[in-house]
């Protein structure tokens, strides 16, 4: 099989010799996004496996399966960020995959390297600016600790699995000590404490409270496309962004993957159905359903999420930024960042 293949072809060819007659996947997953009905409903359209799905925050999912342990029903356990699908991971909540379509087509950065967990989707985390306000806008993730920015930051808490995982990343490129001081000064230039999600750094933007601000671009994408209820068209119009460290390490990558559960009953049509998100039609609508990008390479991006223009991903290997997530925690902690 090659890496072009249909995946959804040879799925549904496999109806053919019953081998997924009547079967069942059990789904437990931290997305929260009404698009992915379609992702279940055209992967059981094509093998007839029907998708029991329990949908939670992260955290509760993962208590979930302890608590379950070995009678556990669940097959497939998907969320959206490297911090909590490592967490599942180190918990032996997941086990190995030995799949030659995982293989082939999601990149091996963007796979655990036991194989126990790939990604699936991609946002890129950037800087977002007021361009009434900033005439040198940060090129650079370091580029926030600069003097010239105090009191114009605005940013999510140190609690934040994104602010963990940008923050783990620069601790593998640039080492501990110099992201504490990059830690400390970011703080520095905050202005207001951290608080709310993405969306809302983008709205402190657009109310004037803050100048500069850090947010995973499918917000960005999704209010272009759709409107914001708290932001005008001339706001969003009036917000820059910024790609970072494109001379360098590259914007940062946030995921969402998804593993096979270490106890998973149904582990054929488990590693079926990871197989399936990495098919064409899967990953093209992760971009046009939820402004995400694809892991895939050379899958098309819905326009929403090609109009923020094109730009070079940091290729670290997710492993490595798991490897640092301790660091992070400690490092925010001690800079003081709430």
């Amino acid at each position: 099989m090659t890496p072009r293949t249909s995946i959804i072809a040879v799925l549904a060819a496999t109806i053919a010799t019953g081998a997924y007659a009547n079967g069942e996947l059990n789904l437990y997953s931290s997305r929260h996004y009404d698009t992915d009905e379609r992702l279940y409903s055209e992967f059981t359209e094509a093998t007839g496996i029907t998708i029991n799905r329990i949908e939670g925050k992260a955290d509760e999912l993962i208590a979930r399966m302890e608590a379950e342990g070995a009678n556990s029903p669940v097959d497939v356990f998907l969320t959206v960020d490297t911090v909590r699908i490592t967490r599942a991971k180190d918990l032996g909540l997941l086990q190995s995959v030995d799949s030659e379509v995982l293989e082939a087509r999601i990149p091996e950065y963007l796979q655990d390297k036991d194989n126990q967990w790939f990604a699936f989707s991609q946002r890129a985390r950037i800087l977002f600016y007021d361009k009434t306000d900033v005439a040198n806008p940060p090129q650079t993730y370091q580029d926030l600790a600069n003097p010239e920015y105090e009191g114009k930051v605005c940013i999510r808490s140190s609690t934040n699995v994104y602010t963990q995982n940008i923050t783990a990343a620069l601790a593998a490129h640039l080492g501990e000590e110099a992201v504490a001081d990059w830690a400390k000064a970011v703080v520095g230039n905050f202005a207001r404490d951290p608080q709310g999600g993405d969306t809302d750094q983008l709205r402190g933007i657009a109310s004037g409270e803050c100048d500069i601000a850090m947010s995973n671009t499918y917000y960005f994408a999704r209010a272009l496309r759709k409107g914001d209820s708290q932001m005008s068209e001339e706001d969003l119009a009036n917000i820059g962004w910024v790609f970072p460290n494109q001379d360098s390490t590259g914007a940062h990558m946030n995921i969402s993957g998804g593993g096979v559960a270490a106890n998973a009953p149904n582990k054929e049509n488990a590693v079926k159905f990871l197989e399936y998100l990495a098919s064409d039609q899967a990953q093209q609508y992760f971009s046009a359903g939820n402004d995400e990008y694809p892991a895939v390479p050379g899958v098309g991006l819905s326009p929403s999420v090609a109009a923020l223009g094109i730009f070079r991903p940091d290729a670290i290997p997710l492993s490595d930024i798991a490897d640092n997530i301790d660091t992070a925690v400690k490092v925010l902690g001690e800079a003081g960042w709430e």
